[in-house]
């Protein structure tokens, strides 16, 4: 919700661009850890879906770069809201390494 709230002050000329672009790729996260855990009978589906949330978080991540080089976004903003999908890929990480060693157990 951070994205879309900084988005919202983009200029106009970045709404179907920067603005959009950034604002799927945030979404898309959420979208695919929610999806992958719906579809989690199905180990190696779950674990692909996992791993596309971490490709969306990485896609942001460029996004928020670009905002910060054309200076729709402060620093100190972008180095925040980076150092959240840091720790959101460290959970991702963690979630698959800790599912595939539980499911070598089984």
């Amino acid at each position: 919700m951070e994205i879309f709230v900084i988005t919202k002050s983009f200029p106009k000329e970045e709404t179907y661009s920067l603005s959009d672009q950034i604002r799927r790729s945030s979404r898309s996260v959420a979208m695919n850890i929610r999806e992958g855990f719906a579809k989690r009978k199905y180990e190696n589906v779950f674990i692909r879906h996992l791993n596309d949330a971490i490709g969306s978080a990485e896609e942001t991540r460029g996004w928020l770069s670009f905002s910060r080089d054309c200076e729709y976004v402060i620093s100190n903003q972008q180095e925040g809201l980076d150092k959240k999908y840091d720790q959101v890929n460290a959970m991702l990480f963690s979630l698959i390494n800790k599912w595939e060693s539980f499911l070598t157990k089984k």
